[in-house]
């Protein structure tokens, strides 16, 4: 019998359903949330995934606005955009797409992102926060396997959790997020030594080195949670005939389309593990699904001296 799979793509129809009602409501007292998208260059990949949080915000009723940008421009040209956007009042939350082109430094212009417009949670305020149990505003990743842990049943407190990667993006966050819900928590990195043995040991593992199909059975206790952050697109046939072995459908998939895409864990984990994200359709979708519930929050929050007390913002 095989794992559970943990589906984001269902918890974020839910999501999306709650936060209707939240936009509605917010419309109700003429508030209607936004969200500036910033992309510098032509990185495909940033610009599908612009495209994504856009069309979310048109299918949600959340006003967006898309800034795109040359790939020549200078950090102090850049800062000079999100400071405009920081004072327009129709713009609840910024959101600078990452990675930024290497003339350009990022850490700056992230920490010129007004902390109460972060809606990727990455300004050193809500970090700080965030380490002291008094979060606001989330990265949007992390937040979004918490949602899947907790909607989908997995037991937090007094569980051992493994986070592998040490990212200011996943890992960290995603150790702190665990801790506040009571788990125990190891971060395993490149340089851990004895790292399946590290991993046997959770409960919960989640998954963000950045490394295809790295999570083989041998690093997961039976019966384990396993969450599979990593996206990595595969090309090579021999890889994916070894990748895909056991799942035959996915290896047509593979052959008919010259391409794939996997996790950092092995599709074999599937076979011992209790629960499982799959990928893609697992971690994905819930990351737009907490940039959305983000905006919204930030709108409420900006507005909350504003509002009634019963749209005060839930936090």
């Amino acid at each position: 019998m095989g794992a559970r799979i943990l589906s984001g793509s269902a918890i974020r129809d839910q999501i999306y359903a709650e936060l209707l009602d939240e936009i509605a409501s917010l419309a109700s007292l003429g508030v209607q949330p936004g969200l500036a998208a910033v992309l510098v260059g032509e990185n495909p990949a940033s610009r599908i995934y612009v495209s994504g949080k856009i069309a979310a915000c048109q299918k949600l009723g959340i006003q967006s606005v898309e800034i795109r940008l040359s790939s020549e421009i200078t950090t102090e040209e850049l800062r000079a955009i999100v400071d405009d956007l920081n004072c327009r009042d129709d713009v609840d939350g910024i959101l600078v797409q990452m990675p930024l082109p290497q003339q350009l430094d990022a850490a700056k212009i992230l920490s010129s992102v007004n902390p109460a417009k972060d809606v990727d949670g990455f300004h050193p305020l809500n970090v700080g926060l965030l380490a002291a149990g008094r979060a606001k505003l989330v990265a949007c990743t992390p937040a979004g396997v918490m949602q899947i842990l907790r909607r989908s049943g997995i037991q937090l407190a007094g569980a051992r959790a493994a986070v592998l990667g040490r990212s200011d993006i996943v890992g960290k966050p995603m150790a702190l997020l665990l801790m506040q819900a009571n788990a125990t928590v190891t971060i395993c990195h490149s340089q851990t030594r004895h790292l399946p043995q590290m991993t046997r040991e959770a409960d919960v593992v989640v998954a963000a080195m950045g490394r295809a199909a790295m999570v083989t059975p041998d690093y997961i206790r039976p019966g384990a949670t396993v969450i599979d952050v990593g996206i990595n697109r595969i090309t090579d046939a021999a890889v994916a005939a070894s990748l895909f072995e056991k799942f035959p459908r996915r290896l047509e998939n593979f052959r008919a389309k010259g391409t794939a895409v996997v996790g950092d864990v092995h599709p074999d984990v599937e076979e011992i593990a209790g629960a499982m994200t799959p990928v893609p359709g697992g971690v994905g979708p819930m990351t737009i699904a907490m940039l959305m519930s983000n905006t919204v929050r930030a709108a409420r929050m900006r507005r909350a001296s504003q509002l009634p007390a019963s749209a005060a913002p839930k936090l």
